[in-house]
This record gives structure tokens, C-alpha cells and sequence, in this order.
């Protein structure tokens, strides 16, 4: 696994009223459902990398108004007639 730093000024914590864990953890949630929205990841993945299962991550996409399910009209008119 990588390890990325990101370096905040010190304020945000008291300003979001988060500890610097909540954050991160916010921010990976975040960064998972922004790359799904650009479908740009499953959701397997978004959910790995939001560090949640894969239902949590499907309610999160739900709150935040993120269709959960990411197919075209002709993507399914394929899958249905073949």
C-alpha cells in the first residue's frame, strides 16, 4: 500500500471540528465517491478505498445523490437483447 502525505493547516481540525483520523478518513470517502461520480472506478473499489463494505459505500453514494448504478441506456438495451 502507498502512503501519502498531505500536509493541512493546523486549523483545519478546529475548524471542521474533526480529529486529524476523521479527516483523513472523510477525505479517502470523499476522494472514493468523486472518482466513482466520474466513473472512473467500480464500486468495489470506491468501497475499498473509502475503507467501507461495499453496502456502506452504496448508502454513502445514495446521501450524497450519486446514481448507484452506472449504466447507459445503450449498455443495458446491449445486456438485455444481447
Amino acid at each position: 500500500m502507498t502512503t501519502v502525505t498531505i500536509e493541512l493547516p493546523d486549523d483545519v481540525y478546529s475548524a471542521l471540528r474533526r480529529s486529524p483520523k476523521e479527516v483523513i478518513r472523510e477525505m479517502c470517502i470523499a476522494a472514493a465517491v468523486e472518482w466513482y461520480a466520474q466513473e472512473r472506478i467500480s464500486q468495489g473499489k470506491g468501497a475499498e478505498i473509502a475503507g467501507l463494505s461495499r453496502a456502506e459505500f452504496i448508502d454513502e453514494l445514495a446521501r450524497r445523490k450519486i446514481p448507484v448504478v452506472q449504466i447507459r441506456p445503450e449498455e443495458l438495451w446491449q445486456e438485455v437483447h444481447g
